[in-house]
């Protein structure tokens, strides 16, 4: 018999092996990793307890050293525990240095410069980043070029400029000579280039859109992150900033930095009050990183994980 005339069955099962998908296979794999914490051991614990304790220590004295007296404060061993006069230091140098005003000012001033600074950093950031013209790399060379030169060098010839717009002892003087700086567009510069797609631009430049609609729709979501830890170093910047407004505002108009100058006027200086003008001071800079510090760092590593 030849194997021509051997039946053949069509109507027999096939069988076949099992087959896995793809995503059943990788959520095998993964599982293997999936739900493991890495735990710290105990020299991590160890070295973030140091960095917190150094950290925290200098405000931990200011406080302590607002709460007691001048001749407290002066002795051998000094005291690390906080004493019963911390209001009445706080209130002292509330009153005597001026510190609503001051507060204000400083609000003023330190609010509008990192406004300002963001929102001209993230525009030439961008501009350096992703658009193409003529001169952008020796423009870019002199703007970190002025990273390099000393402010101290322009004090001269700013406080004549502010003197010829009759802005001598008043806030604009502080604001104006800082409302962009070189740090900022360098920093902005160099998040945009990794963080915003060149097809993303190349995209919208299809669609017909303009650079300002590119920069408001695409660059602004995607530089969120960086303009946030932006405005927050701007902020603590200008808040405690002090050269340039002890020369050109006074005692009528001042800032922070420039009030608690009043506090240690005088042949003795009460260190306790010094501390409490101190303290004073940077309560506001604290309220304002409990208040955002976690949208901040939110920002920050939703930021890493799109890039």
């Amino acid at each position: 018999m030849t194997t021509e005339s051997l039946p053949v069955r069509t109507d027999a099962p096939v069988r076949t092996a099992p087959k896995k998908t793809a995503a059943r296979a990788g959520r095998r794999m993964l599982g293997r990793g999936a739900g493991r914490q890495h735990h710290a051991g105990p020299l991590a614990y160890v070295l973030l307890s140091i960095t917190a304790v150094v950290s925290v220590f200098p405000l931990y004295w200011t406080m302590v050293a607002a709460s007691t007296d001048n001749t407290r404060v002066s002795q051998t061993p000094p005291p690390l525990l906080p004493g019963p006069n911390l209001f009445n230091n706080l209130a002292r140098a509330w009153d005597e240095a001026a510190m609503g005003k001051a507060m204000f000012n400083s609000l003023i001033v330190a609010g509008f410069i990192a406004l300002s600074t963001v929102m001209f950093a993230t525009l030439a950031g961008f501009a350096f980043a992703k658009l193409r013209f003529k001169g952008r790399n020796v423009l870019l060379m002199l703007v970190i070029g002025t990273m390099m030169v000393p402010p101290q060098l322009g004090v001269v010839p700013l406080f004549m400029m502010m003197s010829e717009l009759g802005w001598s002892q008043e806030l604009p003087a502080v604001i104006f000579p800082t409302l962009v700086s070189a740090v900022g567009v360098f920093f902005m510069r160099q998040y945009l280039s990794e963080a915003l797609p060149d097809e993303l631009v190349e995209a919208a430049r299809v669609d017909g859109a303009h650079s300002l609609r590119i920069f408001w729709s695409i660059v602004l979501p995607v530089a969120r992150p960086a303009m946030a830890v932006l405005f927050m170093i701007t902020f603590v910047h200008a808040w405690n900033d002090f050269f340039w407004p002890f020369v050109v505002l006074d005692m009528t108009n001042p800032t922070v930095p420039v009030a608690l100058t009043q506090l240690s006027a005088g042949y003795v200086r009460d260190q306790s009050l010094i501390m409490a003008g101190a303290l004073l001071g940077t309560l506001p800079l604290l309220a304002m990183f409990i208040v955002f510090g976690r949208q901040i760092v939110s920002g920050i590593m939703a930021g890493a994980v799109k890039g």
